[in-house]
């Protein structure tokens, strides 16, 4: 694409900047030492081992680079959050095909780890969206891969997602974009079972609609074993019928209510977008939030999931759970903070087995499918003709007398059926996995050729040290 754009011309010069910048800083790392990233923030849940090492500053690769409204494509930075990349692309009335819910998501965080939202039933994972990508290596070179099946390099481009760092960094990114209306005009159908919302949930991802009106996006909501609801979203630029204006959420008006108060509401398309990073979900009542007296005088601006995101991180370094516990005289509390996505005709099975064994609510269900059909990511291969359902649920639960609540005990168990169910589980978050069952389930054959061949140093720390044992 040839840039004209002065704006775009100076990202672009920015860009060129700021890759020599990096190249610089691998090179000043000594020959034989470990290479990683130096951030302030992140969006993982698993402990990670402080390495005193120096690591590569990639602070400044947040930004868009240019947006294509043409042929609806942006060129972004890899360390773009999100929030930046909606900000830069709804004024051209498009968006990202898959926008994660939380705002400093970074995009090449989603597309090295995992994203999804309620576009996921059409538009599958955001990597999908991928047309090409400058990676840096573990090697310290500088590759582009491509979307294209002649690109030399494919087996690069196939095994980054689920990859975590552990075989290159994303530094650019070209993304497709999809055309927005003004508002989404949202319907929350109720479930008196998980057997008769994983139908429904068949049922509208193959038409991609219900009761005779398109559906744009799709994901549930689960309060209990006999009260679920669906949420379907359908692209609108005209008020609804009764409404003045769109609801809005980023206030004292909380979204997740919302849903088991109406049937029906409408939402602007940046409040659709950020609907659920106003109260992390429904994660901010830990944080008293969701008092309404606390809420009033709580900064609308820092009603986000960052802000607590670091109150999450003091409490953990203080060890706050715990010693809590201990004087309250209470049980320990694991986390289980966790992502699964399992067959829809094998959802009812998960969700019985939750309920009865972890108790945690409400939870979150988003239907996904392969984009294109066909197309394996052998680092998180799922059958590219099925329907899989992502749930998603973020709390503590009690652990018995005597049991280490980081032994992962409930986590365990959950992956265990995860795997019975043929299902998959996201590793943003604690992993317990022994080493053999890891490399089968993520690819392990496949994962180690593609490491020899861009990381032959292993500077890179490797997937399973990452994310299971935690360094």
């Amino acid at each position: 694409m040839a840039i004209t754009d002065p704006a775009s011309t100076a990202a672009e010069a920015r860009y060129t900047s700021l890759v020599e910048r990096v190249r610089a800083q691998y090179a000043a790392i000594p020959a034989g030492d470990p290479v990683r990233l130096r951030k302030k923030t992140s969006n993982l849940f698993r402990t990670r081992t402080a390495v005193d090492a120096p690591g590569l500053d990639v602070a400044a690769f947040d930004g868009v680079i240019s947006v294509d409204p043409e042929n609806q494509t942006a060129d972004v930075l890899g360390m773009t959050t999100y929030e930046h990349l909606v900000d830069a692309t709804l004024p051209h009335g498009l968006m990202p095909l898959v926008v994660p819910q939380l705002k400093t998501i970074t995009l090449g965080g989603a597309v090295t780890g995992l994203g999804i939202e309620s576009s996921s039933f059409r538009e599958g994972l955001p990597h999908e969206s991928v047309l090409e990508m400058d990676v840096l290596t573990g090697s310290g070179e500088i590759i582009t891969v491509t979307s294209s099946t002649e690109d030399p390099n494919r087996d690069l481009y196939l095994a980054f997602p689920n990859s975590y760092g552990s075989l290159g960094y994303a530094l650019r990114l070209r993304i497709e974009l999809m055309p927005i209306k003004k508002y989404v005009q949202v319907r929350h159908l109720r479930f008196d079972s998980a057997d008769e919302m994983a139908t429904a949930i068949a049922t509208i991802t193959a038409a991609e609609s219900f009761g005779g009106s398109k559906v744009d996006f799709l994901d549930g909501t689960v309060f209990t074993a006999d009260e679920q609801y669906l949420t379907l979203g359908t692209w609108t630029d005209e008020l609804p019928q009764g409404y003045r204006e769109p609801s809005e959420y980023t206030g004292m008006k909380i979204y997740y209510r919302s849903i088991q108060e109406r049937a029906n509401d409408v939402l602007s398309a940046r409040d659709y977008i950020w609907r659920w990073d106003t109260d992390w979900f429904w994660c901010s009542r830990t944080f008293g939030a969701q008092n309404r007296l606390i809420r009033r005088f709580w900064p609308k601006d820092k009603l986000r999931s960052d802000v607590y995101w670091r109150i999450i991180a003091k409490a953990r370094r203080f060890d706050i759970s715990r010693k809590q516990s201990r004087l309250l005289r209470r049980p320990l509390r694991e986390d289980v903070v966790q992502d699964i996505e399992v067959p829809v005709d094998r959802l009812a099975e998960f969700l019985d087995f939750f309920h009865r064994e972890v108790g945690i609510s409400p939870v979150w269900v988003c239907p996904l499918r392969s984009r294109d059909g066909h197309t394996r990511w052998p680092l998180y291969d799922m059958d590219p003709s099925l329907t899989y359902v992502n749930v998603g649920f973020w709390s503590t639960v009690a652990v018995d007398a005597g049991i280490d609540p980081t032994s992962g005990t409930v986590n365990r168990k959950i992956e265990e059926e995860v795997t019975r169910l043929q299902g998959h589980k996201s590793l943003y978050s604690s992993a317990f996995y022994p080493q053999d069952e890891f490399d089968q389930l993520y690819g392990g054959a496949e994962y180690r050729r593609i490491k020899k061949r861009y990381d032959p140093q292993n500077r890179l720390t490797a997937l399973f040290a990452k994310v299971v044992q935690r360094r």
